[in-house]
């Protein structure tokens, strides 16, 4: 009885933790975005947490293996073809410490699919009809030399119009550096916003983490490290979302 309260408090931290850690790396790093010939066409900032969904890393301990699984559906009233997802390790923050650095990482985790590995992944879902929905996963490896901590995962997803060919790609708050990030999400008077066209992209999508862990008490250690991060990463991610409220550079 008393593992499985023990496992279950790691659990419910490591959730917290994970909001706590993409936030603190997103205000801590200045990670540049590829460069992009022009912008992408914007699509309402209400759909986005519907394009990628179920997005859940795995909890590791140092030379072991899992699974980052995740589900791409189409929410548009047309059909999209050419459907690819990148996974990047692109952050990490060590615990104890709290430590934040910049990918690439000694011993970070390794993203394989049958026909590469590496810190980054793409996965292809080929088309999909209006309403549709696939999943995916990308297998995850760590090393004896892993360090312990929390692995942040950035996301982009690029498809075309299966009816016209017009592009999109929605990326994740790891692929902008801290100043485009903040130009597009405040205003002169310190007002919450989201102007897509500053970012250059269709929408913007959530974020994962991979876990490595020697210990299950490393989690409640980081739970009280990063727990003053996690209103501020809830209260932005959700405010884009309510819809009416949102607001973007091209609407």
């Amino acid at each position: 009885m008393a593992e499985r309260v023990v496992r279950t408090l790691v659990a419910s931290r490591a959730r917290v933790v994970a909001l706590a850690v993409l936030f603190t790396i997103a205000a801590v790093l200045a990670v540049p975005a590829p460069a992009r010939a022009t912008g992408y066409p914007p699509l309402p900032v209400a759909l986005d947490r519907d394009f990628v969904g179920n997005l859940s890393g795995p909890t590791l301990s140092p030379g072991a293996s899992g699974a980052l699984s995740l589900t791409v559906s189409d929410p548009l009233a047309s059909a999209i073809a050419g459907v690819l997802v990148t996974l990047d390790v692109y952050a990490f923050n060590g615990f104890p410490g709290n430590d934040t650095a910049s990918a690439p990482v000694a011993g970070a985790p390794i993203l394989t699919t049958p026909t590469s590995s590496g810190e980054y992944a793409n996965l292809s879902f080929g088309s999909l009809a209006s309403g549709g929905r696939s999943t995916g996963s990308v297998g995850v490896v760590s090393s004896a030399s892993t360090p312990s901590g929390a692995f942040a995962i950035r996301v982009a997803l690029a498809f075309n119009l299966a009816s016209n060919g017009t592009m999109y790609r929605l990326e994740s708050r790891g692929w902008f550096s801290e100043a485009t990030w903040k130009a597009a999400t405040e205003l002169p008077n310190g007002s919450a916003t989201l102007n897509l066209s500053v970012l250059g992209v269709s929408g913007v999508l959530p974020e994962t983490t991979i876990y490595v862990a020697s210990s299950s008490w490393d989690w409640v250690l980081a739970a009280v490290l990063g727990s003053a991060f996690v209103l501020i990463g809830l209260a932005a991610w959700y405010y884009f979302r309510r819809g009416p409220g949102s607001t973007s550079g091209i609407r």
